[in-house]
C-alpha cells in the first residue's frame, strides 16, 4: 500500500510529460512547416525570387496569416486578387482571396476596407458562411449592429450549425435586447 501512491504519482508524471511532449512537438513541427512554406514561397518556386500566380500568392498570404503578419499577407493578397481578376479565374478563388484580404485589413483594425472586402466575396459567391460570419463580425465592430444580426442569422439559414454564429447572434440579441433567434439545427 505504501508503495502504491509513490507510483501512481510517476506513472502520471510520466504519462502528463509525455503528452506534454507529444503537443510540443506537434506545434514545433506546424510553426517549421510554416517557416519552410514561407521561405519557399518567397523565393518563388522556381527560385525566380517570387511568386507570380493568384495561388501562389493567396497561398504566401495564408501563412503570413497565420504568423499574424498581416500587412504583408494584405499586400499579396491585393497582387492575387490583381492577378486573378486579370487571369479571369473561377468565381470561389476570387471569394476566396476577398475574404482573406477582407481578414487581413480586419486585423489591422481597418474595418470600412475590410467591409467592402467581404462584400466583394459574397458577390462572387453568394453562400459563403465564412465571409458573412466575418462581414457580421466586422458590422459589430463598426457599430453597425442591426445588420450584423440580420447577417449572422443569413449564415445561421445556409448553416444551421455554425456555432460562431449562434454564439455571437446570441451575444448581440443581449445587447440589442432583442428576441432570440429560434434554435434550429444542433449547438
Amino acid at each position: 500500500m505504501d508503495t502504491l501512491l509513490p507510483q501512481a504519482y510517476l506513472i502520471g508524471l510520466v504519462l502528463l510529460l509525455g503528452v506534454a511532449a507529444v503537443l510540443v512537438g506537434r506545434q514545433i513541427w506546424r510553426v517549421r512547416r510554416d517557416e519552410v512554406t514561407l521561405s519557399r514561397l518567397e523565393r518563388g518556386g522556381d527560385g525566380s525570387g517570387g511568386s507570380d500566380d493568384a495561388a501562389s500568392l493567396y497561398q504566401l498570404a495564408s501563412v503570413q496569416l497565420r504568423k499574424r503578419l498581416y500587412g504583408q499577407a494584405a499586400d499579396n493578397l491585393k497582387l492575387a486578387l490583381k492577378q486573378a481578376q486579370a487571369g479571369q479565374d473561377p468565381a470561389e478563388a476570387l471569394a476566396l482571396i476577398e475574404n482573406a484580404l477582407g481578414f487581413a485589413l480586419a486585423a489591422q483594425n481597418n474595418y470600412k476596407a475590410a467591409i467592402r472586402h467581404y462584400r466583394s466575396a459574397l458577390e462572387a459567391k453568394p453562400d459563403y458562411p465564412v465571409a458573412l460570419n466575418n462581414l457580421a463580425y466586422a458590422l459589430e465592430k463598426q457599430i453597425n449592429l442591426e445588420e450584423a444580426r440580420q447577417t449572422y442569422l443569413r449564415v445561421l439559414e445556409l448553416d444551421s450549425g455554425n456555432r460562431t454564429a449562434r454564439k455571437r447572434l446570441q451575444r448581440l440579441e443581449r445587447t440589442l435586447g432583442t428576441p432570440a433567434a429560434p434554435a434550429s439545427g444542433a449547438n
